[in-house]
């Protein structure tokens, strides 16, 4: 529900420190192919817009989502003036979807996606399947399994780099597809044990096995202030925070890419 969160006067949500303002999970992946600059999004949270514009973001290439729940899906309309710009130049913007997340999103929005849609100004993307491997230009996405209470959502990879939200558990041919991390996003949502969201020592646990060189904390609930918590944390283990930037690099030891979660990071509930 994002920090400070309706209605609560916690300390974490009155609180002065920019760290404990907290927007929707979602992250953005930039690099540059010769001299074009490319820009995948993970997720289009409701504060979707306000990201884009702390983010300065000018065009977005592709968008992968992890699941259909509200707070990672209530933005894709702002895609529109995006998509405006991607339509004159090449086309619609694919939106990588599983076959359960793509239904939701083209009931919810089926004045974009329905057959018989005439709305003049709806946005100009295009749902595709959502794959085991997903390749955006010169950039694969591997899909990562991962259980959020008991639905399945995905998390990605993406060379050196791992992004997982929304967890409850991870199974053993998913950890597989997560060693020789240099960077990974766990969320950690409190330390008190929820139905379909980790704990703060479920992700460390998971931290620990996967070995990764700096895991970051996403998907934070009010009852987790910044500093407070990060002075708990393991060496290695680290709170999140909206802007954020990760060097991530790719398998083919090019260049090294700039991810910037939510607009930077987005850590939020």
């Amino acid at each position: 529900m994002g920090v400070p969160t309706l209605g609560c006067g916690c300390e974490v949500c009155t609180s002065a420190d920019p760290h404990d303002r907290r927007l929707r999970p979602s992250v953005m992946l930039r690099w540059t192919a010769g001299e074009r600059e490319r820009v995948v999004v993970i997720d289009t949270g409701p504060d979707f817009r306000e990201q884009a514009l702390r983010a300065r973001l000018r065009h977005v290439d592709a968008v992968l989502y992890t699941h259909s729940h509200a707070d990672h899906i209530f933005g894709m309309d702002d895609l529109r003036p995006l998509s405006f710009v991607a339509f004159r130049s090449g086309g619609p913007i694919p939106l990588y979807a599983s076959g359960e997340t793509a239904a939701v999103l083209e009931r919810i929005y089926d004045y974009t996606f329905a057959p018989s849609a005439t709305y003049i100004n709806r946005a100009r993307v295009e749902m595709k399947p959502l794959e085991d491997r997903t390749r955006v230009h010169e950039v694969e996405f591997v899909r990562v399994p991962v259980l959020h209470g008991g639905m399945e959502v995905s998390g990605f990879r993406f060379g050196d780099m791992a992004y997982l939200t929304d967890v409850s558990a991870i199974p053993e041919s998913s950890f597989v597809l997560l060693e020789g991390l240099e960077t990974l996003v766990l969320p950690a949502l409190r330390h008190k044990p929820h139905p379909s969201h980790a704990t703060v020592e479920q992700a460390i646990a998971w931290a620990r096995r996967i070995g990764a060189r700096q895991t970051w904390l996403t998907h934070i609930a009010p009852e987790l202030g910044h500093e407070e918590t990060n002075r708990m944390l393991p060496a290695g283990v680290a709170m999140g925070y909206d802007g954020l930037e990760v060097a991530v690099t790719l398998p083919d030891g090019g260049d090294t890419r700039n991810m910037l979660g939510g607009g930077g990071m987005s850590a939020g509930a």
